[in-house]
């Protein structure tokens, strides 16, 4: 096995050791004070049993990655992700309460060494980690496939009055590997977007994981997108191919362009640094769009300099780029760019969206990670995305379309 998966494999290995060899102990002074000597044994035997079954996966997969076709086993090793996360997260919930009480406890017998232990804490933290517990299961079954389209109208004062109520429905971060085995899925996302019977459809990048070859067999149900202006793209930083280590340059430069060549296929207009006019009678509308640009690691192929070349500057103008960062570091006070659409973040996959209020732990990161931001008269909308990478599955933030009708002042 090469380091590179080896010292990944240590770590998570001893991760899941400490957290289980806590959880068990915390777990078993419990339990000692309900059950009997027989019951302690089954539960002892198969706590461990599963312990050391999750263990064994996690090895057989590292030492088979550079074996497997992962353009078609995404989903398995996701679905493994989120079995992990169910099981793992109510553990870690579970062990920092126990930890809590034995602090307390090891405390308080520096000043009586007669104290009785108390469990109430501990007792409360197993009772709480049941909650992790139903949020990642519901997320794993339910949420990753509950797609939802979002309304939202857009006023602005430089829109051509020919483009009032021009509706434009947005999709993006598909990840589409992690949908295999899946496809009856898609078909019903790819039948809400078109019964919004857009004018113009945009995705906004991160088409695949890694391969262009996770397209392949999907592509009947992608060219069934439909809308008046057709359908526009971009690419996500996932679509370079950066995330795997190819066995030569010219394999990932093979990939790239198949990956073009497939969104062409789709009838995508795939825009690389560079822009298009939608023209309704005599006025039009730019359609900006950025290969990925991101902050460092991300990479950042995109050229806004050479995608506005060319372009009407009296035109209307909606940028998009993958990164919601773009707008904040190129864009706003920059650019007359009126409208920016993103994606990127997918909210974690893990938080709350709703009208009123929303978070995601991605905040920490991204300040502007989902929905709608405004400076003066620039907006940008970041979509949460449609599909799902590392946890298959989603808690509070939907997969999303984005519906967005544009209004004229």
């Amino acid at each position: 096995m090469k380091a590179s998966y080896f010292i990944p494999l240590i770590i998570i290995i001893f991760i899941i050791l400490i957290t289980d060899l806590y959880a068990y102990k915390g777990l078993k002074s419990i339990l000692n004070q309900n059950i009997s000597i027989i019951s302690s044994n089954v539960f002892k035997y198969s706590f461990w049993s599963f312990s050391v079954f999750i263990i064994v996966i996690f090895i057989a997969i590292f030492i088979s990655l550079p074996f497997i076709n992962l353009a078609k086993s995404y989903i398995y090793i996701f679905n493994l992700a989120s079995f992990f996360m169910i099981f793992f997260f109510p553990k870690l919930v579970f062990i920092n309460f126990e930890l809590i009480e034995d602090l307390i406890y090891y405390f308080l017998k520096i000043f009586n060494s007669d104290i009785n232990r108390f469990m109430f804490i501990s007792k409360t933290g197993l009772v709480l980690s049941i909650i992790p517990f139903l949020l990642f299961s519901y997320g794993t079954f339910f949420g990753r496939f509950d797609f939802k389209a979002r309304n939202i109208d857009l006023s602005f004062k430089n829109l051509p009055s020919n483009f009032n109520n021009f509706k434009i429905v947005q999709f993006s971060d598909l990840h589409i590997g992690s949908l295999r085995t899946n496809e009856a899925k898609l078909k019903k996302a790819v039948d809400l977007i078109n019964s919004q019977d857009a004018d113009l459809i945009v995705f906004t990048g991160d088409l695949v994981n890694n391969f262009a070859e996770e397209i392949s067999g999907f592509e009947p149900i992608l060219k069934q997108l439909k809308a008046k202006y057709g359908v526009y793209s971009i690419l996500g930083n996932h679509d370079y191919g950066d995330y795997y280590t190819w066995k030569s340059k010219q394999d990932k430069i093979n990939n790239f362009n198949a990956l073009i060549k497939k969104e062409k296929e789709l009838n995508f207009n795939l825009l690389l640094n560079e822009n298009r006019e939608i023209t309704i009678d005599s006025q039009s509308i730019s359609i900006i769009g950025v290969e990925n640009w991101g902050m460092p690691p991300f990479p950042a192929h995109g050229d806004l300099n050479k995608a506005v070349v060319g372009l009407n500057n009296n035109n209307f103008k909606i940028l998009l780029s993958h990164d919601p960062t773009h707008w904040e570091e190129k864009v706003i006070n920059k650019t007359d760019i009126d409208l920016t659409l993103s994606g990127h973040t997918h909210g974690m996959q893990f938080g709350i969206f709703t009208d009123s209020f929303k978070w995601s732990p991605v905040s920490l990161k991204y300040p502007r990670w989902g929905g709608l931001y405004k400076e003066n008269e620039q907006m940008l909308y970041v979509s949460t995305g449609l599909g799902y990478i590392g946890y298959s599955g989603r808690v509070g933030i939907a997969p999303e379309i984005v519906v967005i009708t544009l209004k004229s002042k």
